[in-house]
């Protein structure tokens, strides 16, 4: 059994959200960068370029990347031969999200009493934390700044079996069509499939932490990946959707086993400023 201290998740995880706030991922600039050598609009990539030059303010200037600093969205891959010590590992994240936020000068977006009084807690926190038990004895955390205005765009929808693939790139394409310019294309897309409604919103949640270009392991959900990435493209929705042929930097597709009577599918939409970050303990 290897210990790791609650402290050290907390440190980790508030360096995550300064990191995640300012730094666009690699991956992800590089495909916007390689987008603007495709871009058919004109308008289009002077959007691309005026993001590419936002990337690079934030970067060098220690700004956000967007006024939105987002839902702190945190993934935990838990080995089960780890034990943390000297605290609670929720309390341990929550706290790492309200010190990462206070000490970066971010935006805190998150109101209690949804539906009445929404007080703004103040810290940002707490998080929407998901944990999962993995072999091993190390600590992974996923990180994301979740943006209001894509994350607004979610949808689910259950299927009745006979419906099939291609009602899974039917309702993404129109998921993608109905939400225009609200979630600041171009777009990473999470796709969900089987499971039950809350099980295909969380994958398709969890998507969203892939690599741009990382393909699904399965050879047929690969294969839909790239339907439905050349699908949304040919929309014509464009970079904040000002007309264009690059509408989604790229569309990742998790399944998962389901009952015989459904095919649930949810559709988790990223801004163009696909915020992640990554830390193993």
């Amino acid at each position: 059994m290897r210990e790791i201290a609650a402290s050290a998740i907390t440190e980790t995880v508030a360096r995550l959200a300064v990191e995640a706030a300012h730094f666009l991922p690699g991956d992800v600039e590089g495909a916007i960068r390689e987008a603007r050598g495709t871009e058919r609009s004109p308008l289009g990539v002077q959007i691309i370029d005026e993001i590419l030059e936002n990337a690079e303010i934030a970067r060098e200037r220690m700004l956000p990347l967007c006024q939105d600093t987002g839902t702190a969205v945190v993934h935990v891959e838990l080995g089960q031969d780890a034990h943390v010590t000297g605290g609670y590992l929720i309390d341990a994240i929550n706290a790492g999200i309200e010190r990462g936020y206070g000490e970066g000068y971010l935006r805190n977006s998150i109101v209690d009493h949804p539906f009445g009084a929404r007080t703004n807690t103040g810290t940002n926190a707490p998080g929407v934390i998901h944990t999962e038990i993995v072999p091993g004895d190390a600590i992974h955390i996923g990180f994301m700044p979740k943006g209001g205005g894509c994350e607004n765009m979610s949808r689910y929808r259950n299927f009745l079996p006979g419906a099939g693939r291609g009602a899974v790139v039917d309702f993404v394409c129109e998921t993608v069509d109905v939400s225009g310019g609200n979630p600041c294309p171009p777009l990473v897309i999470g796709v969900g499939v089987g499971g039950t409604a809350e099980k295909a919103m969380t994958i398709a949640k969890h998507a969203l932490f892939r690599a741009i270009g990382e393909r699904n392991p399965d050879p047929d959900v690969a294969a839909l990946e790239g339907e439905l990435l050349e699908a949304v493209n040919a929309l014509g929705v464009g970079p904040q959707a000002v007309g264009g042929s690059t509408t989604a930097l790229d569309v990742f597709v998790e399944t998962h086993p389901t009952h015989i009577t459904a095919l649930p599918v949810a559709v988790n939409i990223q801004c163009h400023s696909a915020r992640t970050k990554h830390a193993t303990l």
